[in-house]
Parts: C-alpha cells; sequence; structure tokens
C-alpha cells in the first residue's frame, strides 16, 4: 500500500516517538507501506524539519535530521506530477499532497489537518483522507 504523508507526520514522528505518527514511521521503516515522494514534498519536508524552531522541537541536530531526510528520500517512491491539479485549498503548499497522492495512487494522504483538506469544491475519490490516529486504528483491525 501507497500512502502520501503530509509534512506534519513526520514533524510528529520526529517530536515523539509514542504516537500514532512514529507508528507510521516504524510502518514505514518496516516495509508494511511504501510512501510517494515528489521534489516538491521532498523539498517542503526539508524546509520544515530543518527549521531552527524545529530542530529545538525535537532536541535534535541538524546533521541528525539529515539523516533522517536521506532515508526518506531512499525509500519513498518518486513521482513527479506532470500537471498541475490544483484543488486551491486554504493553504497552497497542501495543494501539492492533493497532486502526490492522485498522481502515486496513494490509497491514503494521511495528514493531521484534516481541516486544511476540506474544499466544498474538492471531492477526494481518488484516496481516503485521514488522520494518523485513524490510520493506525484501520491498520491494526486489518492486520492485527
Amino acid at each position: 500500500m501507497i500512502v502520501t504523508l503530509d509534512t506534519n507526520i513526520l514533524f510528529q514522528a520526529l517530536n515523539s516517538q509514542s504516537g500514532a505518527s512514529f507508528y507510521i514511521f516504524q510502518l514505514l521503516r518496516a516495509g508494511h507501506i511504501r510512501l510517494a515522494l515528489s521534489n516538491s514534498t521532498f523539498c517542503e519536508y526539508e524546509d520544515v524539519l530543518t527549521r531552527s524552531t524545529s530542530l529545538k522541537a525535537f532536541e535534535l541536530s541538524k546533521e541528525d535530521v539529515t539523516k533522517f531526510l536521506r532515508y526518506i528520500a531512499f525509500v519513498g517512491e518518486k513521482f513527479e506530477p506532470h500537471f498541475l491539479f490544483r484543488p486551491n485549498l486554504k493553504d497552497e503548499a497542501d495543494n501539492m499532497f492533493v497532486e502526490l497522492a492522485i498522481v502515486s495512487h496513494s490509497q491514503y494522504l494521511i495528514t493531521s489537518n484534516i481541516k486544511d483538506y476540506q474544499n466544498s469544491n474538492l471531492i477526494l475519490d481518488n484516496f481516503q483522507l485521514i488522520t494518523p490516529a485513524n490510520f493506525v486504528k484501520q491498520w491494526r483491525n486489518k492486520n492485527g
């Protein structure tokens, strides 16, 4: 199963080893799920995760986060949208995650900010928009 991860999932995975986002990262590490990745989403991950405020929150060095990002780049399956599907979400940066989820045929777009993706003109029937906690709940119900 391939998934698209909003930046907040990786942020939360680095910030705490006890939450659903870290569990999702562990599923990725174990090869149980596959990560869709594009140049634009990777650049977003890098920008947010290496900010000084993020590093302080993680209590990690920039080198540690860079190693994490290298791993993400290594395991992520690369896709590059060749069209611009602009759902025109409130946060322009979120559009790239919808585009990636569509192009990669992701089964899920996992985000902690469901409300950021809600738009009355947007029909998301190509993938399921889901919170990390609900994804983990579904995963455990299906996989034990």
